[in-house]
C-alpha cells in the first residue's frame, strides 16, 4: 500500500504534507543552491588549475647530483624521484629487525556491559544487561631513527613524512595483557614534492611512495575536489529541500 496520497493540494505523507506551493518554492531553493554551487565549484576549479601550474612548472630530478644544485641554488618547487632509506635504525629487543620507525601498543583485555533491548515470543519489549569483552588501547611508545637519505643525500627524519606502519608482531605479558607492535621499513623508493631552499627541504614533506614523478604529478593534478564538492553539495541540497518540506510553512498558504 502506498505510504503516501494524492491531495487537490499536494501530497501527504502522513508525518507531513507537501502543498504545491511548497514545491514551487522548493524549485526556487534548489535554483539558489545551484547558483552557489556552481560559484563555490569554479573557485575549486580555479586553485585546482593554479596548483596544476605550479606542478607543471616544478623542476624534475632523480639523480643526487642534481637535487643538492637544486637546494643550493634555490631552485624552488620540485619533483624529486629517489630512495629513502633509514641512516640510522630502530626496534624494541623482543622483536629484533631494524625500522625507521616503531611503535609499541599496550592493550588490556576489558569486560564491559551494555544495556540490550529485545522482545519475546509475545512481542512484549524487554531490557537486560549484557557483558562482553574487548581488548582496548591503554597506551603506546614509539620510536624513530634520528636520520635517513634521501636520493642520496642525508637530512634530519622529520623533514619527510615517514611512509605509513605496518604490522610487525603480536606479545602477550599475561591473558589479559599484551603488546602489539606497528613499524616502518628501513628502505623505500618513491617521490617528493618539495621546495629545494637554503640547502634543504621543508619539514613533514611529503612522500610518495611507490610512485614516480609521472605518477605522482598526475596524482596531484586530479579534480577529484569539484567531484567531492558536488556529491556533498546535492546531498546538502536535498536536505535543506526536505527540511524545508518537514516544516510547516503556513506563510505560503
Amino acid at each position: 500500500m502506498s505510504r503516501y496520497s494524492y491531495r487537490k493540494h499536494g501530497f501527504d505523507f502522513g508525518d507531513f504534507e507537501i502543498t504545491k506551493r511548497e514545491i514551487l518554492a522548493s524549485i526556487s531553493i534548489i535554483a539558489v543552491m545551484l547558483l552557489i554551487g556552481v560559484l563555490i565549484s569554479s573557485k575549486i576549479s580555479e586553485h585546482q588549475l593554479d596548483a596544476n601550474e605550479v606542478y607543471n612548472k616544478a623542476v624534475k630530478i632523480d639523480n643526487t647530483d642534481l637535487f643538492q644544485y637544486g637546494m643550493e641554488t634555490n631552485v624552488g618547487n620540485a619533483f624529486v624521484y629517489g630512495n629513502l632509506v633509514a641512516v640510522d635504525t630502530v626496534t624494541y629487543p623482543e622483536i629484533g629487525g631494524e625500522y625507521m620507525y616503531v611503535e609499541k601498543v599496550k592493550e588490556k583485555y576489558t569486560k564491559h556491559t551494555r544495556t540490550v533491548t529485545y522482545k519475546d515470543s509475545n512481542g512484549k519489549t524487554h531490557t537486560k544487561k549484557e557483558t562482553y569483552w574487548t581488548w582496548d588501547r591503554v597506551c603506546s611508545e614509539d620510536k624513530k631513527c634520528r636520520e635517513i637519505s634521501f636520493c642520496g643525500i642525508v637530512f634530519n627524519s622529520n623533514k619527510i613524512d615517514l611512509p605509513s606502519t605496518d604490522y610487525i608482531d603480536t606479545i602477550k605479558e599475561s591473558s589479559h595483557i599484551r603488546y602489539k607492535y606497528y613499524g616502518v621499513g628501513i628502505n623505500y623508493t618513491g617521490t617528493i614534492f618539495t621546495d629545494l631552499r637554503d640547502k634543504t627541504i621543508p619539514d613533514n614533506t611529503k612522500f610518495y611512495k611507490n610512485k614516480n614523478i609521472e605518477e605522482t604529478v598526475k596524482q596531484l593534478e586530479s579534480g577529484g575536489g569539484v567531484i567531492i564538492f558536488w556529491i556533498f553539495w546535492i546531498l546538502l541540497t536535498g536536505g535543506c529541500v526536505f527540511g524545508f518540506y518537514y516544516a510547516e510553512n503556513k506563510w505560503l498558504d
